[in-house]
């Protein structure tokens, strides 16, 4: 969880005014600059900036009209803003509070009131985010939970099914946990659950991988755009990774080490799929492989266009 440096988006059609409020504010956060309100729209979008200063008074879109558009948007409509104005009307301001702006400064500046408002607007956010990260963490492992994991499932498909491209979800499970800790102790269980997140995070490159606690000894793995064969590849490689790091077991029946047994379904979402029926189909193949014997994988594909080509790779090898 580490805090991102945060972003000022300036919003002012007078360029004096642009350039002022950055010198004013760039020591406190990375600035960008926007002379008018459609600019100021593509900006946020592709920035998603902490903090937006808004001028009020522009041409051909004002301020108000901005904040509205900022508001319908799922992208935006988290940003903060605070209106920046030579206005000085109550009606106004109470108009541009009730569509959502967090603040007002009046112009000319008095910089001391930039700052401070500023300032704490930003500070605001910081603990916003620090609090929705404790909120989205598991708090022994420190990788995202089942929570975030959910979330997360739902954004995914969503992409896959727009992208017509096949995901991956898998379970994993640790082999003979209750054992381990009913002879190592539970400090100890806690430092193979950790080991076992933080190796499964290494071995799993990919920007696009995520790798979540689902709880107890159980852990889940997002692998976007992954079809069955390089879903066969990767999670043989997370197996096989936990393997080696070795960690002593002498109460499984397997190996004399801490193992892994991993279930996954690929499929083709489509806009039927729920996240729970996923993770049902994950976790009947996380059955299996602790049925067949553990520490291995069983992977099922239900992505029609590429199971069978898929199917006869695997046989190949």
């Amino acid at each position: 969880m580490t805090m991102e440096k945060q972003t000022v988006l300036i919003v002012d059609d007078d360029v004096n005014s642009r350039k002022m409020l950055r010198e004013q504010l760039k020591s406190m956060a990375k600035i960008i600059l926007a002379k008018n309100g459609a600019q100021a729209l593509t900006l946020a979008r592709e920035h998603q900036p902490t903090l937006i200063l808004l001028d009020v008074m522009m041409p051909v879109m004002n301020g108000f009209s901005v904040l509205e558009q900022l508001k319908q948007s799922e992208k935006t409509q988290h940003i903060n803003v605070i209106f920046i104005t030579a206005l000085d009307s109550h009606v106004d301001e109470a108009y541009g509070l009730k569509l959502g702006a967090c603040d007002y400064i009046h112009k000319p500046y008095h910089y001391e009131i930039v700052n401070a408002r500023v300032s704490t607007h930003l500070e605001l956010a910081k603990q916003r985010k620090l609090l929705d990260d404790l909120a989205h963490y598991d708090s022994l492992t420190m990788i995202p939970n089942r929570r975030h994991l959910e979330e997360s499932l739902i954004k995914e498909c969503d992409k896959a099914f727009l992208s017509k491209q096949p995901i991956c979800i898998a379970m994993v499970d640790v082999d003979f946990f209750k054992s381990y800790n009913d002879n190592y102790g539970h400090r100890a269980g806690d430092m193979v659950l950790k080991k076992v997140a933080r190796k499964l995070k290494l071995t799993l490159t990919r920007e696009s991988d995520l790798v979540c606690r689902y709880g107890g000894e159980e852990f889940c793995i997002i692998l976007p755009k992954t079809d069955l064969l390089t879903a066969t590849d990767l999670l043989e490689k997370c197996r096989m990774a936990i393997q080696d790091l070795t960690i002593d077991h002498d109460f499984s029946s397997i190996l004399p080490v801490i193992t892994v047994s991993i279930g996954a379904c690929v499929i083709e979402p489509n806009s039927k799929n729920q996240v729970e029926s996923i993770l049902i189909k994950a976790d009947t193949c996380l059955y299996q492989s602790k049925n067949e014997g553990r520490n291995q994988v069983t992977i099922h594909s239900f992505y029609k266009r590429t199971e069978k080509d898929d199917a006869d790779a695997i046989s190949a090898l």
